[in-house]
């Protein structure tokens, strides 16, 4: 069993792939092609906002992003504590102070009440200046965007939304990447939408921040490459892998997200009441980039882990350490903020296999397995 099944789905989607790769080598548009151009159209209007901007991954989309907003030395960015290295390395990458916020248990996302503390403790500190919310949509599930709103309008802050993770989910029919200042998602592989390789994307309203963002990917370009009004940077989307994108994209949006809800309703219904299901309140969606359990314990977290793997079962543990643990972002680390839940979740989490292509007899396999072993 593959904890997520890139094979599989090539074998439903190799006629289209194949021609969508054998149409781009024969054009031989490798840079910035028609594909390129195409896909940044349909991804803006599958999200729902005015502009795409691809790039070639997506730390590359959160760094841009920051760039365009003139982040760096002396500033302040708000990040959850529960999540992937790169929300708080693309802040700090610019010079700027990554502040670290606890997660909701429930939605492992970020914590409103906590931010707000956060943010009010910078302020009297007068060291750094309160700049950027990051709002991490965990394991598929959009963050709480109307609390975190508020707040970032109370106190004059932007929202970047890394959407990594939640391409796909949904807060009352509107998509995740659309809710934030600036979006941006990843098409690592093993992402809800993925190609072969790295790729990003990053998503914005704004026709000011558009034109910078643009300028920034291909190394602060003016009216063209060799006009360089900027610092920029050399990231691009591959046009194979836009090529790729267009034929996943279709799948994604005809079947395949339809497809993980399908898969993690039948995970809830043999799960629930033996471990801490996925919680999805009333108005949310998830593209379930990870279907995340949480157990009593570490020992029964261990015993399932085991259990899964003497079946050949892979499994996960998304995060074992909480952003404030990590040795990189030592000189960041607060002893006066504390992250009780992060420190709960990453000794019990498990993420299972979740793709669309998951079949109900391998959720029942693997479910049989966790409730056998508690």
């Amino acid at each position: 069993m593959e904890f997520r099944d890139l094979k599989r789905q090539y074998n439903v989607l190799k006629a289209d792939i194949d021609k969508a790769v054998s149409d781009t080598l024969e054009r031989g548009d490798f840079i910035s092609g028609a594909s390129v151009r195409e896909l940044e159209q349909q991804l803006a209007d599958y999200i729902g906002v005015k502009y795409c901007i691809t790039c070639g991954n997506g730390t590359d989309a959160l760094t841009i992003a920051l760039r365009a907003w003139n982040i760096g030395s002396g500033d302040a960015v708000f990040v959850p504590d529960f999540t992937f290295f790169a929300s708080g390395e693309a802040p700090a990458s610019l010079g700027a102070a990554p502040v670290f916020v606890d997660v909701d248990r429930k939605t492992f996302n970020m914590m409103p009440d906590m931010l707000e503390q956060a943010i009010q403790t910078v302020l009297a500190e007068g060291v750094y200046t309160p700049k950027v919310i990051i709002a991490v949509d965990l394991f598929g599930l959009p963050a709480d965007y109307d609390k975190l709103r508020k707040i970032a309008d109370k106190y004059g802050l932007k929202i970047l939304e890394d959407g990594a993770q939640g391409f796909g989910g949904m807060i009352g029919g509107k998509k995740a990447c659309s809710f934030g200042d600036i979006g941006t998602t990843s098409f690592f592989p093993a992402k809800p939408l993925g190609c072969y390789g790295d790729g990003g994307a990053i998503f914005t309203n704004d026709t000011d921040i558009e034109r910078v963002i643009r300028s920034i990917c291909v190394h602060g370009k003016g009216e063209n490459k060799y006009d360089n009004i900027r610092l920029g940077t050399n990231s691009r989307l591959d046009t194979l892998q836009a090529a790729i994108l267009q034929v996943k994209l279709r799948a994604f949006q005809e079947y395949e997200l339809e497809k993980v809800n399908e898969a993690a309703d039948l995970y809830n219904k043999y799960l629930n009441g033996y471990v801490k299901i996925p919680e999805i309140e009333q108005e949310y969606y998830s593209s379930y980039a990870q279907y995340t359990i949480v157990t009593e314990s570490s020992l029964i977290r261990r015993q399932i882990q085991d259990a899964l793997k003497r079946q050949q079962i892979p499994s996960m543990t998304y995060y074992a350490k909480g952003m404030h643990e990590q040795p990189a972002f030592h000189i960041h680390s607060r002893s006066d903020f504390l992250y009780p839940n992060t420190d709960y979740l990453k000794e019990r989490v498990i993420s299972l296999p979740m793709h669309p292509y998951l079949t109900a007899e391998e959720i029942e396999q693997v479910s049989t397995i966790i409730r056998q072993n508690l």
